[in-house]
């Protein structure tokens, strides 16, 4: 995911430049099916941890189990040492929105809600998709925040077709988790997704003022739409450890993302089995 700059994105004296940071980089039917190959590879890691993830069981050995299932199918994780990041998986407990590095101190306990970011690299692409678990029963609210989150990602999906723009996408996530009385993260985004996990464009869960908003959806962009959603605020903040990012409240948060190829046949979700 982006986060958001405080700064306005366009000044006069850099327009040229921003406006090349805008341009998508469209990838062939090839590359596109490379790219599929690589979210399969997540989609198996996702279910390994997701049979994985019970009480007593700690974010270290979730990042284990995930190496070795990455390891299986020669695949190489896209977080590790990323802007030196330490691990291999975002394992993001309860409060925690994005970013949680595993610990093998920290130990899932019953009634935890836990959102596992995976992204790997194969074959000189990346496949990138976050999920939502529950650890055992969990409260309503919990729930209903979850079940929300996940909802929103598939309608903002409804809309990546071509000829719409990134914020017809935005638009219909907004108006399903505001809908439901819950909070939009504005710090953080989805974005454009290929040879680097960071690609134009931007696209954001809500409509905002970004240029990139305004981008038609073309046949051959590839993105990763992903809302981050929070129980009863959208502001967070950053732990010391420089990475983690929680809830400014300490209340729930949530993030589900799926990468999505736009064609001419309609969105295609990459990060499926």
């Amino acid at each position: 995911m982006f986060k958001r700059s405080g700064r306005k994105l366009l000044r006069r004296a850099a327009a040229k430049r921003v406006q090349q940071q805008f341009v998508p980089i469209l990838k062939s039917p090839k590359e596109i099916q490379i790219m599929r190959e690589a979210g399969r590879i997540v989609a198996r890691v996702h279910q390994a941890l997701k049979e994985a993830v019970q009480p007593g069981v700690s974010t270290w050995e979730l990042d284990q189990i995930a190496l070795s299932v990455m390891q299986k199918y020669n695949a190489v994780s896209s977080f590790l040492g990323y802007r030196g990041y330490p691990a291999n998986i975002c394992a993001s407990i309860n409060e925690e929105l994005v970013h949680g590095i595993p610990n093998k101190k920290r130990l899932l306990s019953a009634g935890d809600i836990i959102s596992i970011d995976i992204g790997v690299f194969h074959r000189g692409f990346v496949g990138d998709s976050a999920w939502s678990y529950a650890v055992g029963q969990i409260h309503s609210d919990a729930q209903k925040l979850m079940q929300v989150t996940e909802d929103s990602l598939y309608a903002g999906i409804q809309f990546a077709t071509v000829n719409n723009q990134v914020k017809d996408i935005s638009r219909a996530i907004q108006n399903h988790v505001e809908g439901n009385g819950l909070h939009i993260v504005r710090e953080y985004t989805g974005h454009g997704v290929g040879r680097e996990m960071h690609e134009p464009p931007q696209v954001l869960n809500y409509v905002g003022g970004d240029a990139d908003g305004n981008l038609l959806l073309q046949p051959g962009m590839v993105i990763a739409i992903e809302p981050m959603v929070q129980l009863s605020t959208w502001e967070t903040e950053t732990l010391r450890d420089k990475w983690t990012v929680i809830s400014k409240d300490r209340n729930l948060a949530c993030h589900f993302e799926h990468t999505v190829a736009i064609t001419n046949s309609g969105p295609q979700v990459l990060t499926l089995p």
